[in-house]
């Protein structure tokens, strides 16, 4: 017998597939339901509607990593420790889902108001804990003031946010280093000044 979670995923795999082939428009829950070898019972189980599977095909990703968001936030490390882990990780998750952060992008303005809503509102909520994190590095001095939280954060989203129109998994780089790279960027810009070292006195001869 086939794991409920196998036939989730066996679906979400089937619509990520037809949507990027022939659009959400043009694709049927019933080629859905073909593509993934599943009953239709067994979709409905799992997704209400075609526009449920529309917005688990991303929706998945953003409760993972906002799942990861929160503990490393309640791990209560240093600012710089925590912003590098949650970098990485958003870099290495949504490069792992790429191609379904793609056709979501294409997709999503099909979604309703009630669903567009609460995919802004995940999305709002890890923006918002960034920012946090950067302006009370910035407060205790572990991070310079050289730019606003506000723009900091706009930058890291922008990076990841384009990552799946262009990250190839056959690429020279993995997700990873990709991650490493992007978190000292930003740490290395963040980083405050080095306190100089005082002069040693000389005696006179």
């Amino acid at each position: 017998m086939t794991a409920p979670s196998a036939v989730r995923d066996r679906v979400l795999d089937a619509a990520v597939e037809l949507f990027a082939q022939q659009g959400y428009d043009g694709t049927s829950v019933a080629q859905v339901v073909a593509r993934a070898g599943v009953a239709k019972g067994g979709f409905y189980h799992h997704f209400a509607s075609k526009e449920a599977l529309l917005y688990e095909v991303y929706g998945d990703l953003i409760t993972r990593q906002l799942a990861v968001m929160d503990d490393l936030v309640a791990r209560g490390r240093p600012a710089a420790e925590t912003l590098r882990a949650l970098i990485v990780d958003l870099v290495t998750s949504t490069a792992a889902s790429a191609r379904q952060a793609l056709v979501f992008g294409r997709e999503m303005h099909r979604l309703g108001d009630e669903r567009t809503e609460q995919y802004r509102r995940e999305r709002r909520r890890y923006h918002d804990t960034v920012k946090q994190l950067i302006a009370d590095g910035q407060a205790s001095g572990e991070f310079a003031p050289v730019a606003s939280a506000d723009t900091v954060t706009f930058t890291i989203f922008g990076v990841v946010n384009e990552l799946p129109l262009w990250y190839s998994p056959d690429g020279r780089k993995r997700p990873a280093e990709l991650g490493d790279e992007l978190a000292d960027f930003v740490l290395a810009g963040l980083a405050p000044p080095a306190t100089p070292s005082p002069e040693k006195t000389r005696t006179p001869a």
